[in-house]
């Protein structure tokens, strides 16, 4: 049986039960030292001025480095793949991680609201203006541990730099060091140089046990299919191929540092895909970063000081917390609920709400050679498991019902959740079994702590808004929107501007009240089967208008990127995302069926919450757009990753007749300038009244539409 490896869950309670036994026990795993690298005080300056923020006047940030411990013996611990092999000659696991903290000068006009935010691909951020207004605190702290490196002594952290968290490496109990097959690829390069072997825009982190090895493996492939077929596959013999640091083939460069790079006779295709399977060694413990993100969390909502007496910045202040993440970061965040680490060691709720901003599965984070930069492209791990809030069975893969709340439900430490996403979501990311599981027939439902909001027709994280830029004109002139993934290449479309900001602005009000004064927020809005708003991604099901101009591939089956069962091998645990793959290049058992929203007879997607620009629309907001021709043939009139377009209205019928466009113009819509702008009206005062648009956002936008090039 499939489920074989994995615990029932009354073992999965037992342990739980276990968990709670041994909180009578001192605690060993935390947080023992920080220091404090860099304070800019006041911040957020230009010039000669510092800005003031509401009641909590001028902020200030922080950065440091925060050293912990853990106990591989704690139950609360062992989840995580590979710790005892981790451990120092005490039995201890440690690592370091950064933090930066954004808090009032004046902490005493604190509201006493942390945000954790989550790192997305490291990168620094911190708190918005609108939060600093309400005087909350923020907090970024590392967890992405393939980036740091695993013995380098690590600088000083600074406000500006990119996080890191440092992890030990998995070692055999004899000191020997672990070895295992990987995978990596090399997509749309060309010339005789070598080549790096990457995921998405990071290195594939894991260096070859022997340049030299004879079994290692590099094929050519002509194509690929979003559902895993492949077509024109061609071995490279050996002896045609290296590793190597950089150079060519007949002049290498010797690799002893990532990127790990393949040097090839006679050089790269770039109509070709190249993939390679080799032997790995050193795989780093990520996921420490559970644990990690949970007790630095821990130490600065409950902490005084440090073992070493150095006091905690945010001591007594901190009366509520919610953590939130985007995209690959909001998945980080679904599975560290999932695996339990909303407990701390002492038994205490970690945070009180959490956010996976525009995320819709968990994150491959606990296994051996995890590559946690990965975006569900081919062969890449994260949908396996439950990625829905309620126990339910996964009937297409064999698996038992399961929820991501499973143990925060059973210690009573789930927190409050917010979910929001986009229509790229549902085509890229494989968002729809989160709304209805595997066999696509039924809504599965959402618990009370659970709020899920959609933003139909909407690109990755939104688009930058404005109402000019859905003009044919303005938007044939910007420059080509970017295909996420590993040198995807550009959209054939105009990008959409269709924007999340002013929603996001709303639910973060909504958000806070929930959590500080039990305010409940709005109900979910998202389609769904029962109101008959998903169907079959074709154009005939979606209703989906003849655009001009759009090509037959899209939106055809066979275009959105689906759900794959694959086969991982004996030692991966499908439920908790954790284990040893056994399978490089793991088979694909099958095709998870998706759906998509309806759209309405311009093509703009139905069931979502209310956004002035879609309610006022000025073309067809599209959450997916086409890879263009050029030099990439390898994608071309694929899917382009999560970007999306636009597909403008014509200005005047004459103008659509002759483009032979079905939709209404611009003028037959509104009528001239001052008719678009009482739309505008109209449709903002539909999203203030639901709740999903503040008042002054509102008078924001009713200004720009004034001001816009629309029908003047």
């Amino acid at each position: 049986m499939r489920d074989s490896i994995i615990p029932s869950l009354g073992r999965l309670l037992t342990t739980f039960a276990l968990a709670i036994f041994l909180g009578a026990i001192p605690v060993h795993a935390r947080i023992t030292k920080i220091v404090i690298d860099e304070k800019i005080s006041p911040a957020f300056c230009k010039a000669a001025a510092c800005a003031s923020h509401g009641d909590a006047g001028q902020y200030e940030q922080i950065a440091g480095r925060a050293f912990g411990e853990l106990d591989p013996r704690d139950p609360l611990n062992s989840i995580i793949q590979d710790l005892a092999l981790g451990k120092d000659a005490d039995g201890k696991v440690r690592y370091v991680t950064t933090f930066v903290i954004t808090k009032p000068v004046d902490m005493s006009k604190a509201s006493g609201l942390l945000w954790h935010d989550v790192p997305n691909r490291s990168r620094p951020l911190a708190i918005n203006e609108l939060e600093r207004g309400f005087g909350d605190v923020g907090l970024a702290s590392a967890w992405q541990g393939d980036n740091a490196g695993a013995t380098a002594v690590r600088p000083a952290m600074s406000v500006a730099d990119n996080h890191w968290l440092q992890v030990p490496i998995a070692r055999n109990s004899d000191g020997s060091p672990i070895t295992g097959a990987i995978m990596g690829r090399i997509v749309n390069r060309a010339g005789v140089s070598a080549q790096p072997l990457m995921v998405q825009t990071n290195p594939l982190p894991y260096l070859p046990a022997n340049v030299d090895d004879a079994h290692a493996t590099l094929v050519s492939r002509d194509h690929e299919t979003m559902e895993g077929i492949v077509t024109g596959e061609t071995p490279v013999a050996r002896a045609d191929w290296k590793f190597c640091g950089g150079g060519t083939f007949d002049a290498p460069v010797a690799l002893t540092k990532l990127p790990v790079q393949i040097c090839l006779k006679g050089g790269f295709n770039p109509a070709k895909l190249y993939q390679v399977v080799y032997t790995a060694k050193d795989p780093y413990i990520l996921g420490i970063g559970f644990a990690a993100w949970r007790d630095l969390a821990s130490f600065f909502k409950y902490a005084d000081k440090d073992d070493a007496g150095t006091a905690n910045p945010l001591a007594g202040r901190i009366k509520y917390s919610i953590t939130r993440g985007r995209s690959q970061s909001g998945n980080y965040l679904r599975g560290w609920l999932h695996l339990g680490f909303n407990q701390d060691e002492a038994m205490r709720q970690v945070h009180d709400g959490m956010w996976p901003i525009i995320a819709g599965r968990r994150i491959a984070l606990n296994i051996r050679w995890a590559q946690p930069d990965g975006a569900l492209a081919l062969y890449q791990a994260g949908s396996e498991g439950p990625q829905w809030w309620v126990p339910w069975p996964d009937e297409v893969r064999g698996l038992p019902a399961r929820s991501i709340l499973d143990r925060c439900v059973a210690t009573k430490t789930c927190p409050k959740i917010i979910e929001h996403f986009g229509s790229a979501e549902i085509w890229g990311l494989k968002l729809g079994m989160e709304w209805v599981g595997t066999n696509a027939k039924e809504d599965i439902p959402l618990p009370a702590n659970v709020r899920r909001y959609y933003i139909s027709s909407t690109m990755h994280g939104g688009g930058a808004g404005g109402f000019d830029t859905s003009l044919p004109a303005v938007a044939r002139a910007a420059k080509p929107v970017e295909c996420e993934g590993n040198n995807a290449g550009v959209g054939a479309l105009p990008t959409n501007p269709m924007p999340h900001t002013e929603t996001v602005n709303a639910l973060t009000v909504h958000f806070r009240d929930w959590v500080m004064r039990d305010e409940l927020p709005p109900a979910s809005r998202y389609p769904t089967l029962s109101e008959r708003q998903l169907v079959e991604s074709n154009k005939a099901a979606m209703r989906f208008p003849a655009l001009p101009g759009l090509r037959a591939t899209a939106p055809e089956p066979g275009f959105m990127n689906p759900g794959l069962d694959y086969d991982w091998g004996g030692s991966f645990d499908p439920n908790d995302g954790s284990g040893v793959p056994g399978n490089a290049v793991p088979p694909i058992r099958q095709v998870i069926r998706m759906l998509v929203p309806k759209v309405d007879a311009d093509g703009n997607e139905i069931g979502g919450v209310p956004v002035v620009l879609h309610d006022a629309p000025l073309g067809t907001y599209l959450g997916w757009n086409i890879i263009a021709d050029g030099a990439r043939p390898y994608h071309r009139g694929k899917l382009c990753g999560n970007a999306g377009s636009v597909i403008p209205f014509a200005k005047t019928k004459a103008e659509r007749v002759a483009g032979n466009d079905p939709r209404p113009s611009l003028e037959e819509r509104y009528t001239d300038h001052a008719g678009y702008v009482a739309a505008v009206r109209k449709a903002a005062a539909n999203a203030v009244v639901q709740k999903f648009l503040l008042r002054k956002d509102a008078d924001a936008l009713i200004s720009a539409a004034e001001a816009s090039a629309v029908l003047k």
